[in-house]
């Protein structure tokens, strides 16, 4: 069989014909969307570390008006049980933090952005600007107190339950691809570390290999280790010819094998390589933008050169039809750069500037090429920052906000979503969400919803838990 049995068991296999046991199987997982599709590709930002909320997308003048008092000496006494909040805050086996001792003001100031009036931080200027193309969602909450929360933002499930599909890979099981030359589920900037996910983030567990997210670098030389041969004096006939052997090969194991799902994905992904090697780096060398666009996204600063470039490039992926885009910022090795427990004042600035222009460069381009309407846009972090400051050791007394799952801010844009809407809200301190109450899943649900998909759909002998399938946001989609 050759190149063209590798080519027709990749495709069948992408499109879902080797899993498929019934017509009902097959609504969905080929491509075909259980209802019509107001976006056909998503890019999903994720701030590794715990944003601040009242930093940025929903500012609480309150604590500047309060700071350094306690809870219990504001008229919001009443908001939360102070003593109780801390025992839930302390880790276990670690030492307890007191997060109430007093109130921490704003870093910074916030002004009304756009004709909506939404209010934003002063910090993300660019953004504010794309504000009446947003709905901000400020009433999310999650479950997790400590950074597992990360995996929880991508797959619904805690730290040590990491045997489930991430957002993006039930995205293209249920889709699959629009470029048979590009992965269907690109993933970009460093994932989380060992102890919030890692590769469980972009995974896709029982869905199969193949769904998983790809890690490319923003580096036409080398976006994807192994997308060409080791030896540079290798030519693409003689690569075909190795390939033509290997298929042969795969296909006589698969007389023996043929539902192998590890055996099919090697397949695809052989194959997939070897496409790729032209089309790859293509795509990752934003050089090829015009000098304006570069600077649109910040290129010309060399505090947004990383995550501009990025940017840029998840542009230029869904542009190309890549289904799934998925941005990391804030990598640390650790928790993420965003987790600013101590000196937030310093911190949250310079990690501000990193992304603003970046992430508003790319919804004005995709906006002005008419993109935005068909490309859903998502903003997020595993949760929000205390209004008090936290206060633990010497080296953590009072000069940050400690993790916050109780209420917190995620936004998103374009792809059939309500531009200049706030939906949801915390109190008066930012403490819990109270109106239009939000799981991290209903984001989830609202993804694979504008996609197109049912998002209760599950994969055939798996159950999932109701939590897991949240419930979509329909108060934000136009």
């Amino acid at each position: 069989m050759g190149v063209p049995g590798m080519a027709l068991s990749g495709l069948l296999f992408q499109d879902g014909q080797a899993r498929a046991a019934s017509a009902d199987d097959l609504k969905g997982a080929l491509g075909w969307p259980h209802h019509p599709a107001r976006a056909k590709s998503v890019i999903w930002i994720f701030l590794i570390g715990g944003v601040s909320h009242m930093e940025s997308f929903d500012p609480k003048p309150e604590l500047t008006k309060y700071a350094g008092k306690s809870i219990d000496d504001t008229p919001y006494r009443d908001i939360t049980d102070a003593n109780r909040i801390n025992k839930i805050l302390a880790e276990p086996g670690k030492e307890k933090r007191e997060v109430y001792k007093k109130i921490f003001p704003l870093i910074s100031g916030h002004r009304p952005r756009g004709q909506s009036g939404i209010e934003v931080g002063d910090l993300f200027p660019h953004i504010g600007g794309m504000i009446d193309d947003i709905a901000v969602l400020r009433g999310m909450w999650t479950i997790d107190n400590n950074h597992g929360a990360q995996l929880t933002f991508h797959t619904g499930r805690k730290i040590g339950d990491t045997g489930h599909p991430s957002i993006g890979a039930w995205a293209t099981y249920g889709l699959g691809t629009l470029n048979a030359n590009l992965p269907e589920y690109v993933v970009l900037g460093e994932p989380s570390a060992d102890c919030c996910g890692r590769s469980f983030t972009h995974g896709s567990a029982y869905l199969g290999p193949q769904h998983a997210g790809i890690r490319l670098d923003v580096d036409p030389k080398n976006p994807l280790s192994y997308v060409r041969s080791a030896d540079q004096k290798v030519t693409m006939a003689e690569q075909r010819e190795a390939l033509s052997l290997l298929g042969q090969l795969n296909e006589l194991a698969g007389i023996d094998y043929p539902r192998d799902p590890e055996l099919l994905a090697r397949i695809k992904s052989y194959e997939l390589a070897f496409l790729m090697q032209t089309a790859v780096p293509e795509v990752m060398d934003v050089t090829q933008e015009p000098e304006h666009v570069r600077n649109l996204y910040g290129l010309d600063r060399k505090e947004c050169q990383t995550f501009g470039s990025q940017c840029l490039a998840a542009r230029r992926l869904v542009e190309r039809g890549v289904r799934f885009v998925q941005l990391f910022h804030g990598y640390s090795g650790g928790a993420g750069r965003w987790d600013n427990h101590r000196d937030i004042a310093k911190t949250f600035p310079i990690l501000a500037n990193e992304v603003d222009q970046p992430v508003a460069g790319l919804l004005r381009d995709l906006k002005q090429r008419g993109m935005l309407d068909e490309t859903l846009v998502v903003w997020g972090s595993e949760f929000g920052r205390t209004p008090g400051a936290e206060f633990r050791d010497k080296n953590v007394s009072g000069s940050g906000r400690d993790h916050h799952p109780h209420g917190f801010s995620c936004w998103m844009a374009g792809g059939g979503v309500k531009g200049g809407i706030v939906h949801g809200a915390t109190d008066e301190l930012g403490f819990h969400a109270v109106e239009n109450r939000h799981y991290v899943t209903d984001i989830h649900a609202t993804v694979l919803h504008q996609l197109g998909l049912n998002h209760r759909y599950s994969y055939p002998g798996r159950q999932r838990l109701e939590q897991d399938f949240g419930e979509v946001i329909t108060d934000i989609l136009s």
